[in-house]
């Protein structure tokens, strides 16, 4: 359940090299990227953001596993792909609030984001078996 001013903020696919992956994304979902790829050390993964060509469609971030150790690596090693959802809301706390009340499960604790400048995220998994990512919205 969302409430909390929650809208989509990126889908995440899981790659075994952003580098490798990146015209293959760019030229099948017309996306625009400027070749930023960022180290977060907290999720033991490299991230990269590709945009939509057309304004309101949701950013794509293609996530490669720092080294066997990382979070996603056993994903990448059933064949990776489709990953996660992101929700950015105005409250990590509200929303964990809610996730309780649903009786979903909290993967991960709010945490600082290297790829968000310091916003924090947390991951849930649904009772029908989508994990979410939350970001903190930026407060202005």
């Amino acid at each position: 359940m969302m409430e909390n001013g929650a809208t989509l903020h990126h889908i995440g696919f899981v790659v075994a090299s952003i580098q490798s992956a990146a015209a293959g994304f760019v030229r099948s979902l017309a996306l625009e990227w400027d070749g930023r790829i960022i180290h977060d050390p907290l999720q033991t993964v490299y991230v990269s953001f590709f945009q939509p060509a057309l304004a309101g469609n949701a950013v794509i971030e293609l996530v490669e596993p720092e080294g066997n150790g990382s979070a996603v690596h056993k994903f990448l090693k059933r064949g990776g792909g489709l990953h996660h959802i992101c929700y950015e809301v105005d409250s990590l706390e509200q929303q964990l609030e809610r996730t309780r009340a649903n009786r979903d499960l909290i993967v991960r604790p709010p945490q600082p984001a290297a790829a968000f400048d310091g916003r924090r995220i947390t991951w849930t998994y649904t009772r029908n078996q989508l994990l979410v990512e939350y970001l903190e919205r930026c407060v202005k």
